[in-house]
C-alpha cells in the first residue's frame, strides 16, 4: 500500500511496470476508484513501454474523506501532482476519464510543466451546450444513493444499460463483480456529492484550454449519453492541435472489448510525442 499527501489529504496510489519507463498517470471519474482501471488493462499499457500509475481521488477509495469540506478541481489536480512527486516523476503523460478528463484539463492549465501529454476521455470543457447528458442518463446520475450492496450493484448494471457501450460488449456478471468489489472497498456517496460540486464550481475551462500548448488526444465513445460526444469534439476544437478519436460502439464506460483499440490509439500517440 502506497500513499502520499497533498497537505492534509492522503492519496492512495499503485504503480505497475518498469520505473525507468515513461509514466502514464490515470485519473478517475466521478465516484470512481482506481481499481476501475483494471490491472489487466494497466498491464497492456505497460506492454507498450510505459509505467502506469493509478490512484484514488480524494473522497473515494482508500484516500482521505473530506466531510464538511468543499474543494475544487484545481485541488484535485494538485493531488495528482502529489502522486507524480511520490513516484519521482518530473513529467508524465496523463489520461483521465469523465471527471478525470476535467482534472487532466486542469492539470494542463495549471501544471503544464509536469506533463508530457494530455488525454481527455469521455469528458467536456464545462461549457453549456456541449457534452450534456440525455434525460435518461441524467436521471441515472442524480438517483438517490443505494441503500444496500445489492441495490448498488443493480444500479450499476442498470446505469450501463442507459449510457454504456453496445450490449454485446457488456458482460453483466463481470459488471456485477466489479461493482461488488468497488462497494466492498469503499462506499462513500457523500464524497461523490462533494466531487460533483467541485465539477460544477469549475465552470468553463474553454478560454484557459485555448492557451494549452501540449500534445493532446481526445477520445470519446459514439454511444455516450452521460457526456455526449459533442463534449469531446468541443474539447478537441478548443485545445490547439488536439486530435479527436471517436470509438464506435463505446459508451460512458470502458469494457475489455475496447481496450485493444484504446491502447493502440493512445500508445501510438504517446510514442509519436516522444519521437517528435
Amino acid at each position: 500500500m502506497s500513499t502520499t499527501r497533498n497537505g492534509e489529504v492522503e492519496i492512495y496510489y499503485e504503480a505497475f511496470g518498469d520505473p525507468a519507463s515513461p509514466t502514464l498517470l490515470l485519473v478517475n471519474g466521478l465516484g470512481s476508484q482506481c481499481i476501475n482501471y483494471a490491472e489487466e488493462w494497466c498491464r497492456l499499457f505497460c506492454d507498450q513501454g510505459f509505467r502506469v500509475v493509478r490512484f484514488d481521488n480524494r473522497d473515494v477509495g482508500l484516500s482521505t474523506k473530506l466531510e464538511g469540506v468543499d474543494y475544487s478541481l484545481a485541488d484535485m489536480a494538485d493531488d495528482a501532482v502529489a502522486v507524480l512527486d511520490a513516484v519521482g516523476e518530473d513529467r508524465a503523460h496523463v489520461m483521465g476519464c469523465s471527471m478525470g478528463g476535467m482534472i487532466v484539463q486542469r492539470l494542463a492549465i495549471d501544471h503544464a510543466d509536469r506533463l508530457l501529454s494530455v488525454t481527455s476521455v469521455m469528458s467536456r470543457t464545462g461549457e453549456p451546450g456541449y457534452g450534456d447528458s440525455s434525460e435518461a442518463a441524467l436521471a441515472v446520475l442524480m438517483a438517490p444513493p443505494a441503500q444496500s450492496r445489492s441495490a448498488y450493484i443493480d444500479h450499476q448494471v442498470a446505469a450501463l444499460g442507459v449510457y454504456g457501450s453496445k450490449p454485446e460488449w457488456l458482460d453483466e456478471d463481470a459488471i456485477r463483480a466489479r461493482a461488488g468489489a468497488a462497494y466492498d472497498r469503499c462506499f462513500c456517496p457523500a464524497g461523490v456529492g462533494r466531487q460533483m460540486r467541485a465539477v460544477l464550481h469549475d465552470g468553463s475551462r474553454a478560454e484557459a484550454l485555448a492557451g494549452v500548448d501540449l500534445p493532446t488526444l481526445v477520445i470519446h465513445g459514439s454511444r455516450d449519453t452521460l457526456i455526449q460526444p459533442s463534449g469531446g469534439r468541443r474539447t478537441a476544437e478548443v485545445v490547439p492541435g488536439a486530435r479527436y478519436v471517436e470509438i464506435d460502439g463505446m459508451g460512458h464506460d470502458y469494457p475489455p472489448a475496447v481496450w485493444p483499440e484504446w491502447v493502440t490509439v493512445w500508445s501510438e500517440f504517446a510514442h509519436a510525442v516522444a519521437g517528435g
